[in-house]
């Protein structure tokens, strides 16, 4: 699978981790930052993974800040993304199975890397099953393309 991945300094050492972690499982990463650590925006780096799904060059992205609550309120923003914050494999694999979520976010600040790479497998494992929450995810899309 082709994946998008993005963290800010707080979460730069769990990106390595995460990202070496996907790369050994067999999937093509577009890591769009940070590159070294150094600070960054974290909004600057969610549109920019965000986008990169949206146009179709990743299937489904990874974002990795302190909390996972700026990335997941960034993503969130770009028109058709549905990103979710997951600290857990239930929550992961639930905004994969009924949100059809594209994005999930992690803290770093959160949850340990052993966690971070289970919580990682589990979203990627999972499929929309579509069924009831259908009319919720299209409810969801039919408003915000209103706005």
């Amino acid at each position: 699978m082709k994946l998008a991945i993005g963290c800010d300094e707080a979460a730069y050492e769990l990106k390595i981790i995460i990202k070496k972690h996907l790369l050994d499982a067999g999937h093509e990463i577009l890591d769009l930052g940070c590159h070294n650590g150094a600070a960054v925006l974290y909004p600057d780096i969610a549109f920019a993974v965000a986008e990169e799904v949206i146009k179709g060059h990743a299937q489904r992205a990874v974002l990795l800040c302190g909390t996972g609550i700026g990335m997941a309120i960034s993503a969130n923003k770009v028109q058709g993304i549905r990103a979710a914050q997951c600290h857990d494999t239930y929550s992961a694999e639930r905004a994969s199975r009924s949100n059809d979520a594209q994005i999930i976010t992690i803290g770093a600040r959160v949850v340990g890397p052993e966690l971070a790479k289970a919580i990682v497998d589990k979203y990627l494992a999972s499929t929309f099953d579509g069924g009831k929450s259908q009319p919720k995810v299209d409810l969801i899309s039919n408003y915000e393309k209103q706005r």
